[in-house]
């Protein structure tokens, strides 16, 4: 059972991986929803953690279209990630009619083709989940797992919908599903005996106060640990 939690700086990376945490989320300006972080915080944070790291690329927050010049900046950071010695990327773009950029995907495979791929929440906005999951499974050698809400805000609401994801994920051995938003050690336990998914992702959940301006909460870690077992 993996556990994956949101930092945004070196101290969240050393407090996480002292809480329990098996795979760490990077990102910086989390309240646009999570961008690319600043080679400073790169370069700190992979040298202060033995956790895996998986590192948003996102280059704005106006949503999952991305232009030429777009894909030249992505492709820069993905550069000095691996340059910096980083192994796995958070990544997700789409085509105007919300079905999977596979063009833009395969892009940053040929570029980067040794690096672990989180499809990242773009995933929540395609206009079929079924369609985007299939898609996806032609890449699982690469797209290694999918970070969803089950295309709803929460996934407090979406327990059917993320249950059928993991069951796919399963059946076609494709991307492993990790759900992710809403998730806190209040509702896991109810969550996860319908869904029954592998890996989870926390955020906001495993802070003091649930503001992700506060350090994590040990407290909360150890409740999400014991709950998964």
């Amino acid at each position: 059972m993996i556990i994956e939690v949101i930092i945004q700086n070196e101290l969240e990376a050393i407090q996480a991986e002292e809480y329990g945490a098996d795979r760490l989320e990077l990102v910086s300006a989390i309240s646009e929803g999570g961008l690319t972080p600043s080679y400073g915080t790169l370069k700190r944070v992979l040298r202060s953690t033995q956790l895996p790291v998986q590192i948003m690329i996102r280059p704005h927050s106006y949503g999952f279209l991305y232009n030429d010049a777009d894909w030249e900046v992505m492709k820069e950071d993905i550069s000095l990630i691996r340059e910096l010695g980083g192994t796995g990327i958070v990544f997700g773009a789409l085509n105007s009619d919300n079905t999977v950029d596979e063009q833009l995907l395969e892009n940053v495979i040929n570029h980067a083709p040794d690096l672990d791929i989180t499809f990242h929440r773009a995933f929540d906005e395609v206009a079929s989940l079924e369609t985007a999951y299939k898609t996806l499974t032609n890449y699982k050698q690469h797209v290694r797992r999918i970070l969803t809400s089950g295309g709803k805000a929460s996934c407090v609401d979406a327990t059917k919908e993320l249950k059928w994801l993991v069951d796919q994920s399963r059946l076609t051995e494709g991307p492993a599903i990790l759900p992710g938003s809403g998730l806190s050690h209040e509702n896991l336990a109810t969550i996860h005996q319908v869904v029954g998914a592998g890996e989870y992702h926390f955020g906001s959940g495993v802070r003091l106060d649930k503001a992700f301006n506060n350090e994590l909460s040990k407290i909360s870690m150890n409740q999400i640990r014991n709950t998964l077992g």
